[in-house]
C-alpha cells in the first residue's frame, strides 16, 4: 500500500509530496518536529507532544500552522488512511519558504508536513531484552529544550554508537549525563531511587519522561530530579531510557560496564507494564 502523507493542507501519496528547495527547514534547520507513538491504533501521550510542539514553536517565533484541534485531526486521518496499528506519527513545522537569507520576514507562512511510520514498539528486542549505550561528550547547542530539526550532532553520535555495537549514546557535559541522543536517561540507585536530570535548557523536556514520573509517583517510588555522573551510572542498580518510540527501554550496559546482573530490573519492568496499561486505557482508538 502506498503511504499517504500530509503536506500543507493536502493528503498525498508519498511519491507526489513536495516542498520548496527554499524552505528554511532545508536551508537552515529552521523548524520544529514532534513524534507521537501509536499503539493499537491509539495515539499515546499526544496531548503532551502537542503542548511541547506549541512551546517549541513559540520559543523560535514560528506560529502554529493550524489550531491544535486541527493538527489532531491530521494525525487521526493519517492513522486511518495508512491503517497504522503500531508505530509513530511524525510532525514537522518550519518557518516556511523564502529566498535564502539569515534574516526572516514577519508573517511567513509555515510549512507543515506529517507522516506515519509503522514500527514494532512493544515487541522490539530492545524493549524486551535491554540495550547497551555508549557515552560521549555532548556537542549540541545550548537550547536543547527546544525540539528543533537541527540534529546533526545526534546523527553523528548515533552513527558512531551503531558502528561500535551500541543502541544509543548518553551525552555527557562537565562530567554529568545530560540525556540520550534521542532519549531521556535514568538510573536507579542501590536504595531504589529513580534519578533523572531535571528539566532545563540543557535537556529536552521529555513527554514520556513526564508520564513516567507521574506513574512512579503514583506507585510511591522514590524520585530524585538531579544530575548524575557516568561513574554513578556505572554503579546503578538499574538503568533505563524513555522516548516516544522506545517507550521504556532497559539499559543493561553503559560503555564497557555491565549494569548490575546485566538483565532488566524489576523497577524498569514495572514502569514498562504500567505505562503501556495506562497509555491504552487513556487513549481513544482511531481505527
Amino acid at each position: 500500500m502506498t503511504r499517504t502523507v500530509y503536506v500543507n493542507g493536502q493528503y498525498l501519496p508519498e511519491h507526489a509530496a513536495q516542498i520548496s528547495i527554499f524552505d528554511r527547514g532545508f536551508l537552515f534547520a529552521d523548524g520544529i518536529y514532534e513524534v507521537s507513538a501509536v499503539i493499537d491504533g491509539r495515539l499515546v501521550d499526544n496531548d503532551l507532544h502537542l503542548a511541547r510542539l506549541e512551546r517549541s514553536l513559540r520559543e523560535i517565533m514560528i506560529p502554529l500552522p493550524l489550531p491544535v484541534a486541527e493538527i489532531m485531526k491530521v494525525q487521526a486521518e493519517l492513522i486511518r488512511r495508512n491503517e497504522l496499528r503500531e508505530g509513530v506519527v511524525y510532525l514537522q513545522v518550519t518557518r516556511g519558504a523564502a529566498d535564502r537569507d539569515f534574516g526572516f520576514a514577519d508573517g511567513m507562512q509555515p510549512t507543515f508536513v506529517a507522516f506515519t511510520q509503522a514500527k514494532n514498539l512493544r515487541g522490539a528486542a530492545s524493549v524486551q531484552n535491554g540495550v547497551a549505550v555508549d557515552v560521549i561528550e555532548d556537542q549540541r547547542w545550548a537550547r536543547r529544550d527546544i525540539k528543533t530539526v537541527m540534529l546533526l550532532a545526534q546523527v553523528l553520535a548515533k552513527k558512531q554508537a551503531k558502528a561500535k555495537g551500541f543502541h544509543e549514546t548518553w551525552l555527557v557535559e562537565d562530567g554529568f549525563v545530560t540525556e540520550g541522543a534521542s532519549s531521556t536517561a535514568y538510573i536507579v540507585t542501590a536504595d531504589g531511587k529513580i534519578v533523572v536530570r531535571p528539566n532545563s535548557h540543557a535537556v529536552l523536556p521529555g513527554c514520556t519522561r513526564q508520564a513516567i514520573l507521574k506513574i512512579a509517583e503514583d506507585l510511591d517510588a522514590l524520585i530524585e530530579e538531579r544530575r548524575f555522573t557516568v561513574e554513578e551510572a556505572y554503579q546503578a542498580k538499574e538503568a533505563f531510557l524513555t522516548s516516544a518510540s522506545s517507550l521504556v527501554t532497559p539499559v543493561i550496559r553503559i560503555a564497557d560496564r555491565t549494569i548490575a546482573d546485566g538483565k532488566p530490573g524489576p523497577i524498569t519492568r514495572r514502569l514498562q507494564t504500567v505505562y503501556l496499561e495506562l497509555a491504552l486505557k487513556n487513549s481513544e482508538p482511531l481505527l
